[in-house]
Order: structure tokens, then sequence, then C-alpha cells
């Protein structure tokens, strides 16, 4: 079992820059895939980012790439998002999840969801 949460949304400026954080519960942290998803207003929720167990791969979604960083410490349990140059289009709820898959871009691979944190880009 393993628990997600999500820190670090708020409301900001287009242009501006928010790093999002997902710290996860239990010992096999290291083991999981990670990934962020997001969901706008009366869209379905969709692929961001992923990276790999340790970190070697990431993939992003093409509208992120170039903006967006994900990264992960698995000392500390934790994975990132640092998110540049944001738009309005990036409002969204974000969300961290976990995957035993070594990275997936698809949400059927993952098995553990947090809650979500708001992200708001204001014009």
């Amino acid at each position: 079992q393993v628990q997600l949460v999500e820190s670090g949304g708020g409301l900001v400026q287009t242009g501006g820059s928010l790093r999002l954080s997902c710290a996860a519960s239990g010992r096999t942290f290291s083991s999981y895939g990670m990934g962020w998803f997001r969901q706008a207003p009366g869209k379905e929720r969709e692929f961001v980012a992923a990276i790999s167990w340790k970190g070697a791969s990431t993939y992003y979604t093409d509208s992120v790439k170039g903006r967006f960083t994900i990264s992960r410490d698995n000392a500390k349990n934790t994975v990132f998002l640092q998110m540049n140059s944001l738009k309005p289009e990036d409002t969204a709820v974000y969300y961290c999840a976990a995957s035993s898959s070594r990275i997936g871009v698809v949400q059927r691979e993952y098995k553990y969801w947090g809650q979500g944190t708001q992200v708001t880009v204001s014009s």
C-alpha cells in the first residue's frame, strides 16, 4: 500500500512558476514508477509527466515539454514537478500517482493516487 500526498499548488500569474511535491508513504517508493496527471474543469484527466524507478527515464506530454520537469528523491520518498512558464491552460487539479510498472503514461497502469492539488494560472 502506498499513500500519496500532493502539495505546492496555488494561484500564479501567466509566466510564473510552481513546484509541486508528492510525498509517499511506504518503504518501497523506489520500486514504483511515478507520474503526474491533471484534470481541468469539464475535461478528462490527462497524463502530464512520468519518471522511472530511479529517475533515469522521463516522459512528458507535448504541451509541457520544455516547461515542466519531473524529478524524484528516493531517499525522501518524494516526487516533484517543477512547472515554469505557466499558461492559463495549465489550470487544473494535479494528481501524482504510483505505478508498479517501471514507467508509464497510461492511467490504468497507476494503482495509487493522491488527492490532488489545485493549480490556477491567471491571465
